[in-house]
């Protein structure tokens, strides 16, 4: 019953919109080249099935690489800036820097020096989804509890035990947190990605098909397009979200203060 009341408001909204979506093309009577129906939508899903399914496996793998990427690398990032006052200050300004700067400035740059390929547009989710995991992960391991910082200096805790043993437990639902908008984070990188170095030279991911559909005006195609990479976003989120939820639930305790 939880679980229901949790997917039945969804449901019905999406239900809702798709016709209200329908009526309002009938009723204006909106060209199919401005607004397809949601029936058109669905035929051109199914006539176009296999090369949907195919750009979604490529721009879900890509996605995934560089979200655990940016994951592996801001845990990492995070545990040296908890680290050193003097590092945090010299290079956190530079993980700003990969956040503030437009990723289409970047994108460029990245096809010149890796190419195009499923590399490059690895690289590009990796980097848009970098920052929330160092943002939350460093403040969750500066933002321990007195007492207990106290207590591992009062046992002569070392630097790498109070790390492991108390930051980075303590750590863990910013980090979940920063991961679960880096996870739509990266989908958004790999798309945008496909966009300027694709994903094969064969194959294209939901990036290309998006803007190649809207090249040749076939916008049935590309709300599909749409419609794959929103469901994408949401799946990974939902994933991520509840990896975080049941399998660091022993950690959470930890940020408490002691009874």
């Amino acid at each position: 019953m939880r679980l229901l009341s949790r997917i039945a408001p969804p449901v019905i909204a999406l239900m809702l919109g798709l016709l209200v979506w329908h009526f309002a093309i009938q009723w204006f009577d909106i060209p199919k080249v401005l607004l397809p129906s949601p029936t058109q939508v669905a035929g051109a899903a199914w006539q176009n099935r296999w090369s949907l399914l195919g750009a979604l496996w490529l721009t879900a793998a890509a996605s995934l690489c560089g979200f655990l990427l940016s994951l592996f690398a801001g845990v990492l990032i995070s545990m040296l800036f908890s680290q050193s006052r003097f590092v945090r200050s010299g290079l956190f300004p530079y993980a700003i820097f990969l956040q503030t700067v437009p990723i289409v400035a970047i994108a460029p740059l990245i096809v010149i020096w890796v190419g195009e390929g499923f590399l490059a547009v690895v690289i590009i989710a990796f980097i848009i989804s970098l920052f929330p995991i160092i943002t939350n992960g460093t403040a969750g391991m500066l933002n321990v509890p007195r007492e207990r910082a106290e207590l591992f200096a009062l046992n002569n805790a070392t630097r790498w035990q109070t790390l492991f043993k108390l930051r980075l437990p303590g750590a863990m639902p910013d980090l979940v947190t920063g991961a679960r908008i880096s996870s739509g984070l990266s989908v958004l990188g790999a798309i945008v990605g496909e966009y300027f170095a694709g994903a094969g030279a064969e194959q294209r991911g939901l990036g290309y098909l998006i803007f190649a559909a809207k090249d040749q005006f076939q916008l049935d195609t590309l709300f599909a397009a749409v419609f794959l990479c929103t469901i994408l976003g949401v799946v990974i989120f939902t994933v991520v979200g509840a990896i975080g939820q049941y399998g660091f639930l022993g950690w959470r305790d930890l940020r408490s203060e002691p009874r």
